[in-house]
C-alpha cells in the first residue's frame, strides 16, 4: 500500500514537471505578442488564481478558510516561493546567457535536499545522492555549458531562483500536514498574483491585451498557458508531495528541462545536440534510480 502511495506521487511530480516543460512555448508565443517577461508571470499566475478559486468554490468551499497564524506560511509559498523564484530567474536571465540561469535554476533539488534533512529529518540515503548528481549533472548537458562571465551579484540571483523554486516543496509539505493540495495552491497563487500586480505595469500590459487583433484568441491563449503550466502542474506536484519525500520530489522534477528540451526539438526544429542527448539519459537514470525498490527502503 505504501509503495503504491509512493508510486502515486512520483507519476504526480513527473506528470508536473511534464507540463512545466511545456512553458517555453507559450512564454515565446506570448513575448511575440509584446508582453514583458514579469508580464507573463503575472498573467500566469492571476488566471491561475482565478482558476484555482473557481475549483475550490465548487469542490471544496470550506477550503478558503484557513488559519491566520498560517498566513506567513501561505506568503512565503505565494511571494518566497512562486514570485520571488519567477523573478529571479527572469532577472538572471538578462545578467548572464540563458543555459547559465537555467543550472543556477536547477540547483533546486540540492537545497530542497538539504532543508529536508534539516527540516524533515529525511534520510540522506546513497541512491537519493547518486541520483540527485545524475540529474543535476544531466540538467547541466541539457541547459548546455556556457562561457559566459559569471558576476557575484548574477551568481546570488541565480541561486535565489534555485533556492525559491525549492523553497515551494519545503513550505508545501509544511501546508499539506493541515490543508488539501487544493487549498495550498489556491492560496499560494492568490498571494502571487496579488504580489506580481507590483512588479508587471498593470496598465501597459492592459493596452497590450485590448490592442490584440483577434481579442478572443489572445485570451484563450493566456488562459490555456494559465491552465498548462501552472495550474495542472501545480495542482499535481502539490498532490505528489503528500505521497512523497520532497527532495525525492525535487530530483524527478528535473524531468521538466528534458521536456523543454524535447518539444524544442519536435515543435520548433532546434537541433538535438550530443550533449543534451547524454543529459536526457542521465535525467531519466537518475527518475528510474529514485523508482527501483531495494529490500532496504532507501
Amino acid at each position: 500500500m505504501e509503495g503504491n502511495r509512493q508510486n502515486l506521487g512520483a507519476l504526480l511530480i513527473i506528470i508536473a514537471g511534464c507540463f512545466w516543460g511545456s512553458m517555453g512555448f507559450f512564454v515565446r508565443r506570448l513575448s511575440s505578442e509584446g508582453f514583458s517577461s514579469f508580464q507573463i508571470v503575472a498573467l500566469r499566475v492571476t488566471i491561475a488564481a482565478v482558476i484555482f478559486c473557481a475549483i475550490l468554490l465548487i469542490k471544496e468551499p470550506k477550503g478558503f478558510k484557513v488559519s491566520l497564524r498560517d498566513i506567513p506560511l501561505f506568503l512565503g509559498l505565494g511571494l518566497g516561493s512562486i514570485l520571488f523564484f519567477t523573478v529571479c530567474y527572469f532577472t538572471a536571465i538578462t545578467m548572464m546567457p540563458l543555459s547559465t540561469a537555467a543550472i543556477l535554476l536547477y540547483t533546486s533539488p540540492i537545497w530542497i535536499m538539504i532543508m529536508s534533512v534539516l527540516f524533515f529529518h529525511e534520510k540522506l540515503t546513497g541512491k537519493k545522492i547518486n541520483a540527485l548528481m545524475l540529474a543535476f549533472g544531466g540538467c547541466v548537458m541539457v541547459s548546455g555549458l556556457s562561457g559566459g562571465d559569471m558576476t557575484l551579484p548574477g551568481l546570488l540571483v541565480g541561486l535565489g531562483s534555485g533556492i525559491g523554486y525549492g523553497l515551494y516543496s519545503i513550505l508545501g509539505t509544511i501546508a499539506l500536514r493541515k490543508y488539501s493540495p487544493l487549498t495550498v495552491t489556491t492560496w499560494t497563487f492568490l498571494l502571487a498574483a496579488i504580489g506580481s500586480v507590483v512588479i508587471c505595469d498593470p496598465a501597459d500590459m492592459i493596452i497590450n491585451i485590448l490592442d490584440a487583433e483577434d481579442l478572443s484568441s489572445m485570451m484563450i491563449f493566456i488562459f490555456l498557458t494559465a491552465l498548462i503550466t501552472a495550474v495542472v502542474p501545480f495542482l499535481s506536484y502539490t498532490t505528489g508531495l503528500r505521497h512523497i519525500e520532497a527532495s525525492k520530489a525535487g530530483i524527478l522534477a528535473t524531468v521538466e528541462p528534458m521536456v523543454a528540451t524535447l518539444l524544442g526539438v519536435f515543435i520548433f526544429s532546434e537541433p538535438l545536440t550530443p550533449g543534451a542527448g547524454v543529459g536526457i539519459l542521465l535525467i531519466l537514470s537518475a527518475v528510474i534510480l529514485l523508482n527501483v525498490r531495494t529490500k532496504q527502503n532507501s
